[in-house]
């Protein structure tokens, strides 16, 4: 195989994993369901709220940092949120608490990282740790219930034949798409990860600028948080625990898409929908959960060897 072969599989990689993905789960279900209307539906509402901590997780890993404090954050603000609702908080202020929480958590990470100067993997370490002890206190370790319906239909209402969680994601995702490919706030973000030292150097403020990267995934996450809580119609403590490793993943997956091995947010879209199908294959064919959580390991796996193959090829 030549070397330009390799390289064209290299950056296609990914999409082309997705679309065998899809004609597998296709050939292998035997009912015909994988590719109706209403399980494709499903497989976007099932990567939803991923899709949001996915969003901001992209841009701290742009900055060339990763936040694994985003799971325990959406748990936390979920938690808060839910707390508030049942206590007699109006909707909008809750909400309105529930973003603020999340964007002083960003804020938080981004002060730690940014101008003390701890690594992003210590920091948010820590934060993760803080975030899930704090969940578990408001709540006192046990889910929270009776949620208004005017809350819960956040999650479980339609817009039309489209579910509101996937409107919101798309709605996020495309800001984010538009803050870093037409803004200088995203050439800025970009630049810093690409080589910090000459960006300082080209006049950028490199520390705020990872900062506000910060802030970005707070804010997400917490919004995550809040359309996780509404979707289950509860606040459990630890339900948004599992997004911190999905959407590092989701980011590597995408970065093989990226010409400059940087990541993008249409790759991670990609990587999403990878996540998604075969979620989603694995449970029309019955697979035991076990098995699933080990596959899931491989992707993981996958997405960070073909992440660095194709840094090391560029």
């Amino acid at each position: 195989m030549s070397t330009r072969t390799t390289s064209r599989l290299a950056s296609y990689g990914t999409l082309i994993g997705l679309l065998l993905l899809v004609v597998l789960f296709a050939a292998l279900d035997s009912r015909g369901i994988f590719l109706t209307t209403g399980n494709l539906t499903n497989v976007l509402e099932q990567i939803a709220v991923l899709a949001m901590v996915a969003a901001v997780q992209t841009v701290v890993m742009v900055v060339g940092d990763f936040d694994l404090s985003v799971g325990s954050l959406a748990s936390l603000v979920g938690v808060i949120t839910a707390q508030l609702l049942v206590g007699g908080t109006s909707l909008p202020v809750t909400i309105l608490l529930a973003l603020l929480v999340g964007l002083a958590a960003g804020a938080l990470n981004g002060v730690l990282v940014s101008y003390l100067g701890l690594s992003a993997f210590i920091a948010t370490l820590a934060t993760m740790t803080s975030f899930t002890g704090l969940a578990l206190l408001v709540s006192n370790g046990a889910t929270v219930f009776g949620l208004p319906e005017g809350f819960v239909a956040i999650g479980q209402s339609r817009l039309g034949p489209v579910p509101m969680p996937v409107v919101i994601a798309v709605v996020l995702t495309l800001l984010v798409w538009f803050v870093l490919s037409r803004t200088v706030l995203g050439r800025e973000w970009y630049a810093v990860g690409g080589n910090s030292e000459a960006a300082r150097l080209s006049g950028v403020n490199t520390r705020f600028v990872r900062f506000t990267a910060f802030l970005a995934s707070g804010f997400g996450s917490a919004l995550a948080g809040v359309v996780l809580t509404a979707r289950l119609a509860s606040g459990h403590p630890n339900a948004g625990d599992p997004m911190m490793l999905m959407s590092i993943a989701a980011v590597f997956l995408g970065v093989t898409l990226s010409r400059a091995g940087q990541p993008l947010v249409g790759g991670t879209v990609i990587g999403l929908l990878i996540v998604g199908v075969l979620n989603n294959g694995l449970n029309l064919l019955q697979v035991n959960s076990y098995v699933q959580q080990v596959l899931t390991g491989v992707i993981i796996v996958a997405a960070v060897s073909l992440s660095q193959f194709s840094r090391a090829r560029r």
